[in-house]
């Protein structure tokens, strides 16, 4: 089953479109602003998103330009007819199609199966990013090779792993339970020990001062992030 995203600001309209695509066999998952979205897109398999142009915290034009980061996912905008600039500039951007408010139920479902047939077909999901840097660590990953100040440093599997997704999501706090689920694709039963003894010999392998580290900053009560930015 497909999972598609809806996201608009205005309640009823996001009530109506699950209505109608879960009558086609759609799991539809519901946000109400840009950022809500990408947050799901995060922890779920998204095939698709329904994605309304006005809305609040984060409008529909920079959630498109966030998505095109990471994504291949189709992208239909939600519009109104008063919304021609926005609806162009959302195209150009990297959105595939629009439907214009009010809309036509069938027209909508039409131009959804297009786009899921499509994306599927072509088996497009994630961008692969091969070659991560951030400061003076490197990860080659079609190599499995990663460097620290230009020397190669040895990481378990477990450790590679999460480094990987860390780097990948830099600035992004993830909780000892999100990387167990992700790592180890598993339920997270005794995450917090698991995940921390990894972060604690990562920290020695990576960074000058464990103590004081530069890269994989613990945010207390909440979890890791690797650093976007180090001098």
């Amino acid at each position: 089953m497909e999972n598609i995203l809806v996201c608009d600001d205005e309640k009823d309209i996001v009530a109506a479109l699950k209505i109608y695509l879960t009558a086609e066999h759609y799991n539809v998952y519901e946000a109400y602003n840009g950022l809500e979205a990408l947050e799901i897109m995060e922890k779920e398999d998204i095939h698709l998103v329904l994605l309304d142009i006005m809305m609040p915290k984060l409008d529909g034009i920079s959630t498109i330009a966030r998505i095109r980061d990471t994504y291949n996912v189709p992208v239909i905008l939600l519009t109104a007819k008063s919304e021609d600039t926005d609806k162009i500039l959302g195209l150009n951007v990297g959105a595939d199609d629009y439907v214009t408010k009010p809309f036509n139920p069938v027209e909508l479902v039409a131009r959804v199966r297009s786009q899921l047939r499509r994306y599927l077909r072509l088996g497009s999901g994630i961008v692969k990013q091969t070659h991560l840097t951030i400061g003076g660590i490197s990860m080659d990953d079609d190599a499995k090779v990663v460097m620290v100040d230009g020397k190669e440093i040895s990481l378990t599997p477990r450790e590679y792993d999460i480094l990987k997704l860390l780097m990948q999501n830099a600035g992004t706090v993830f909780s000892p339970k999100d990387i167990f689920r992700k790592v180890w694709q598993e339920e997270p039963l005794g995450a917090e020990n698991a995940v921390a003894v990894h972060i604690r010999h990562l920290r020695e392998k990576i960074e000058i001062n464990p103590g004081e580290p530069r890269y994989l900053k613990v945010v207390w009560g909440q979890g890791y992030k690797m650093e976007r930015e180090v001098k």
